[in-house]
């Protein structure tokens, strides 16, 4: 088995929804579908208060180059066009769709049968996940097609599908193993093909036996394709951490994967480009696990993008007294959900229900410099020393350090016995010298740019 050799931890796996088969969940009888479904600029409106609108019509265009294409996951009347809070309480301008029936657009093939035949250059793979919005599916909801489109210099070596699913609780990539597996397969072959690769490895962490069985089932059936044992880790399915483990090559501070030859792709995502190339369907649903000790059941939802997130909770009964805390995600690296009307999005993974035992804070007491923290960052920071600079607001050192390169995977809160909540003072760090990073970056193009118009002027 294989795993990273710099830090992590070993939380409990509480997968206690991995028994719950996914289930298609009601269609609501109105869809709140937001801008900001993945990361970089909002995907802008192309339809009008008052338009019908079927299941997969795209009905917002990428707002830039590092944003994606949205489809309409229901079929029905655009109420309206307005800012909607997210589950955190941000007004994010949404498209309200009052649901009238499920009639989907034509060109969808809604057939069961797998279509392994893949036809399309790299180039038509590239446009037809762009055009159908696919973004990745286990973490910043980055653009697929971006991330397929190395930039000039480097050239993908090889394809890695995350089906690690470290974080406690969340079985929804599980169940996708065992109910999917040659959708992932498939996937995986269109992005080699996208990508002009012959090496894919799919890594499974060891406490999925049943899933790597199935999945090790395919490997004849397609050529190049590998599925890969790893140690139970966690941040395992961290990009960095991923690579390293698969392919022992390390990928530098503030460097992407691309820059030792590597793509890495979730399953789920796979799975997305698999529907988006070969049967045209635009990515508008996705699977959630809804999960909590206190909750009288465990699920695994397949749900369209858009759903209330107060309606999932009610439809299995209502939030239970008992809970205390409700989190978009799993416990270490999931965000509290401050408002439970906001709709999911593309990337929703989860929907984590805490008690007051599983979330009261500890006492908090000076360190000890036992340098725990330090032995347990997968990136190799030094997490004592971040927030010795946050509370200084000294953010040069803060960038000298690499703060920039947390994956805010917790793992230093997780073990720190003097329970200082250092994730929060590095999150807020991070955030503030990535602020200073982009002023700077900005100002740098800008001065480039005048001096280029400088030049042009003086010949």
């Amino acid at each position: 088995m294989k795993t990273f050799n710099i830090g992590g931890a070993h939380p409990s796996d509480n997968k206690i929804s991995k028994d719950a088969t996914i289930e298609d969940f009601p269609i609501v009888n109105k869809a709140y579908i937001t801008m900001a479904q993945h990361i970089g600029a909002p995907a802008k409106p192309i339809v009008a208060v008052g338009d019908y609108v079927k299941v997969g019509q795209k009905i917002a265009e990428a707002g830039g180059f590092i944003s994606a294409n949205i489809h309409s996951s229901v079929s029905g009347k655009v109420q309206a066009i307005k800012p909607v809070a997210d589950l955190a309480g941000r007004p994010v301008n949404t498209i309200i769709i009052d649901v009238d029936g499920d009639e989907w657009m034509d060109s969808i093939d809604r057939s069961p049968e797998i279509n392994n035949n893949i036809t399309l250059s790299s180039k038509e793979i590239i446009d037809k996940v762009k055009e159908c919005g696919v973004v990745g599916m286990g973490g910043a909801s980055f653009p697929t097609n971006v991330k397929l489109s190395p930039p000039p210099g480097n050239k993908a070596e090889f394809l890695l599908i995350n089906c690690a699913e470290c974080e406690p609780y969340l079985t929804s990539d599980y169940r996708l193993m065992l109910e999917q597996p040659e959708q992932i397969f498939v996937g995986a072959a269109v992005i080699m093909k996208a990508l002009n690769v012959d090496v894919c490895k799919i890594g499974v962490e060891d406490n999925k036996p049943d899933a790597i069985a199935k999945l090790k089932s395919f490997e004849s059936k397609y050529t190049g394709i590998q599925v890969v044992t790893l140690e139970k880790k966690y941040p395992q399915g961290g990009e960095k951490q991923l690579i390293q483990a698969m392919t022992g090559r390390y990928v530098g501070s503030g460097k992407l994967p691309i820059s030792v030859g590597a793509v890495v792709q979730n399953c789920a995502t796979a799975i997305a480009v698999y529907e988006a190339v070969q049967k045209n369907k635009p990515l508008f649903e996705g699977v959630i696990t809804v999960t909590g000790d206190c909750l009288p059941v465990q699920k695994n939802f397949r749900l369209r993008v858009g759903t209330p997130m107060n309606e999932i909770m009610d439809y299995i009964g209502g939030v239970p007294e008992q809970a205390a805390k409700l989190i978009s995600g799993g416990p270490m690296m999931g965000k509290a959900i401050a408002n439970l009307n906001a709709p999911t999005v593309k990337a929703s993974s989860a929907i984590l229900v805490l008690t007051a035992e599983q979330t009261v804070r500890k006492e908090e007491s000076n360190c000890i410099r036992c340098g725990k923290c330090i032995e347990a960052c997968p990136m190799g920071l030094e997490p004592y020393l971040l927030i010795r600079y946050t509370k200084k607001n000294n953010l040069e050192e803060l960038e000298k350090n690499e703060v920039y390169d947390c994956i805010e995977c917790g793992c230093c809160l997780y073990t720190c016995p003097a329970n200082i909540p250092l994730l929060d003072y590095i999150r807020v760090a991070k955030a503030d010298v990535m602020g200073v990073m982009r002023g700077r970056a900005a100002a740098q193009k800008a001065a480039a740019q005048k001096n280029s118009e400088n030049n042009k002027k003086e010949k």
